[in-house]
C-alpha cells in the first residue's frame, strides 16, 4: 500500500506542532451539531487554518510533532480527517486512544522523525515496507512497517467495515 500527497503542518498559537488536540482537528462547536462528516470535513483545523479544508487535495497528509490527537477520545477526529480528503497523518506519536480509533476507522498513522518534513514538501508512504521518501528533498525516513493485521484494517477500510466483509473477524491474520 503506497500513498503519495502533499505535506500540511500546523502551528498551535504557542508556535508549536506538539500537542495538536482533537478540538484542533475538529472543533467541539461541531462535533455534536451535525453528523454528516462530509459536512463536519469542511471544518478540519480551522481553528489553526481557517482556510485549511480548501487546500486539501485528496491523498494530501497532516504532519506534526509529538502527541497528536491528545484530548477527547470521541472518533470524530480520524473520521473527519478520513472525509477531508487526508491519506495519512505522520508524527513522532500519536495520543493513544487516538492511535486505536484511527486505525479503527481506516486512518494510516505513522510514527517517525517529522523534523526534517515541512509544508508543500511532496511525500511517498510505503505502509508496507516503512519507507517514506520525501520526494521535494530526495530524503528517505524509515518507519516501523504497518503490521499486516493493521494493514489488512486499512485497505478494508477500518474495522466495522472490515467484520462487514468477512461476516466477523475472519481472515484478519490471513
Amino acid at each position: 500500500m503506497a500513498l503519495e500527497g502533499n505535506v500540511h503542518r500546523f502551528k498551535k498559537p504557542d508556535g508549536n506542532d506538539n500537542d495538536i488536540n482533537t478540538d484542533y482537528i475538529i472543533s467541539g462547536r461541531y462535533k455534536f451539531q451535525c453528523e454528516d462528516y462530509n459536512e463536519l470535513a469542511k471544518h478540519i483545523m480551522e481553528d489553526l487554518d481557517a482556510n485549511f479544508y480548501t487546500k486539501i487535495s485528496k491523498g494530501d497528509f497532516i504532519v506534526a510533532g509529538e502527541n497528536f490527537g491528545c484530548g477527547s477520545s470521541r472518533e470524530q477526529a480520524p473520521i473527519v480527517i478520513i472525509h477531508s480528503g487526508i491519506s495519512a497523518v505522520i508524527a513522532k506519536s500519536f495520543a493513544r486512544i487516538f492511535f486505536r480509533n484511527a486505525f479503527n476507522k481506516g486512518l494510516p498513522l505513522i510514527e517517525c522523525d517529522t523534523d526534517k518534513i515541512d509544508a508543500g514538501d511532496k511525500l511517498r508512504l510505503d505502509l508496507e515496507n516503512g519507507i517514506l521518501k520525501n520526494t521535494t528533498k530526495n530524503q528517505e525516513i524509515k518507519f516501523k512497517p504497518i503490521p499486516k493485521l493493521m494493514l489488512k484494517l486499512l485497505n478494508d477500510g477500518g474495522l466495522i467495515e472490515h467484520f462487514k466483509k468477512n461476516k466477523g473477524f475472519f481472515n484478519i491474520c490471513e
